[in-house]
């Protein structure tokens, strides 16, 4: 089921991968936005812990491989035109999705003075070690 669901994805009009929407499937809130190739959708699929594509390190991001903050995937939707995919997830370690700590990579709001951060950190990142979260792409 997993190759032909997978195989429904319009993978190729992003140049071998789509963009996926994380929802928290308790409360609704979006935590990230981030890639998945085929491999990465079939292994969520498979696995069903959230398998992302990191563009930066051009290889399959297993979610929570380095932190912890893994994520338990509850449903698997896809849009109308079948180029990008929402999950709903369970988030789980230390609550983070984002790797600056906090729940949601969405968590600075636009106000009259610029971007505020809004919410409450819930990790130190370095507690993950000087290499954690995001890397450059090579030669870059």
């Amino acid at each position: 089921m997993e190759k032909a669901a997978a195989a429904e994805i319009d993978f190729e009009k992003g140049g071998g991968v789509v963009p996926v929407v994380t929802q928290d499937h308790s409360s609704g809130r979006v935590l990230m936005v981030a890639y998945m190739n085929r491999e990465a959708l079939e292994e969520t699929m498979l696995s069903g812990h959230a398998c992302y594509f990191s563009r930066s390190r051009n290889r399959l991001w297993r979610k929570g491989e380095e932190s912890g903050n893994f994520q338990v995937v509850r449903e698997i939707r896809v849009d109308c035109d079948n180029d990008t995919i929402l999950l709903r997830v369970d988030q789980h370690g230390d609550g983070a999705a984002c790797h600056e700590g906090y729940e949601s990579c969405f968590f600075r709001v636009l106000e009259s003075e610029g971007w505020r951060t809004s919410d409450t950190r819930k990790v130190d990142p370095a507690k993950y070690g000087a290499n954690y979260g995001h890397h450059s792409k090579p030669g870059a």
